[in-house]
């Protein structure tokens, strides 16, 4: 399952308003697949199957937990976000022909995930990559804490996150993110900062974990225009600090003037970017 070109409907010649409500959609829609090809990468060295019993942290509206349960996996999905779990249980398959434990998708932390037939996950997922807010670190711990208990021992934990910024061409244009470091307050949950080299295996060692090789993925950020880049990248939440501290239209504005070197003559936007997996064991 590749990237591809997401429309906008109709014409538009100012950037349409990216409501906070629409947010979820925006990310099911437009941006959410562009990691498609860092889920696929993870999958394929993992052997991902039928014998995969998988519980997927950040789910988000399903993407990745749907292309394990295509191969097999059986597989549970947890988000505190609502409205894109909402989204997530749109894609299930309906009717009596659905099959028997299919994916579950559910509201909250670990904790309301036991395993449905009381065997163990043996494969942990975090793939909301970490390592563009001051915060994102400490709450992939305490949900890895909490995820652990209910996996085998010997299971497998992925996590990921941005690759080097200076192989990610969508690090010039998060940096509109850093508007509030730059008012000059101390770093507060939420604010953006620049990846470093150690984020993972920081956070392995503080999980408990105990890494066992890395990789790194290609994952360009593909739009079929400047208003599809900036709903998409604004779904992220990575603007939301931003946002408060001036006002959403004005940091719409500000992403847009950092994403016009990127477009080509169709008018598409192409961002190309590395993303970094760690596989860990329990």
């Amino acid at each position: 399952m590749t990237p591809t070109l997401v429309r906008h409907h109709g014409h538009p010649r100012t950037l349409t308003r990216t409501a906070p409500e629409n947010r979820a959609r925006d990310w099911a829609e437009i941006q959410e697949r562009m990691l498609a090809p860092l889920y696929e990468a993870v999958y394929e060295r993992l052997e991902v199957g039928p014998g995969t019993r998988l519980l997927s942290l950040g789910c988000g509206s399903g993407l990745a937990p749907l292309m394990a349960a295509d191969r097999g996996a059986r597989v549970t999905g947890v988000d505190t976000d609502s409205e894109r779990l909402a989204l997530a249980r749109t894609r299930l398959p309906r009717g009596p022909g659905s099959p028997a434990g299919g994916p579950r998708f559910l509201e909250g932390g670990p904790s309301v995930a036991p395993p449905p037939d009381g065997m163990p996950y043996n494969l942990l997922t975090a793939f909301t990559p970490i390592g563009c807010s001051f915060d994102d670190g400490e709450g992939l711990v305490a949900a890895l804490r909490s995820a652990v208990p209910l996996a085998s021992r010997g299971g497998v934990v992925v996590l990921t996150g941005w690759g080097p910024p200076e192989r990610c061409a969508a690090a010039p244009v998060l940096g509109v993110a850093a508007r509030p470091a730059a008012g000059g307050r101390a770093p507060r949950a939420g604010d953006w900062r620049t990846a470093g080299r150690d984020d993972l295996e920081d956070v392995a060692f503080r999980a408990g974990l105990h890494p066992d090789g890395s990789g790194r993925v290609a994952c360009p950020f593909r739009y079929a225009d400047l208003d599809s880049a900036v709903r998409g990248l604004l779904s992220t939440r990575l603007f939301d600090a931003a946002a408060r501290v001036t006002d959403r239209s004005r940091v719409e504005r500000e992403v847009a003037k950092a994403l016009r070197p990127h477009r080509r003559r169709d008018g598409s936007v192409w961002l190309p970017n590395v993303f970094r997996y760690l596989v860990c064991t329990i």
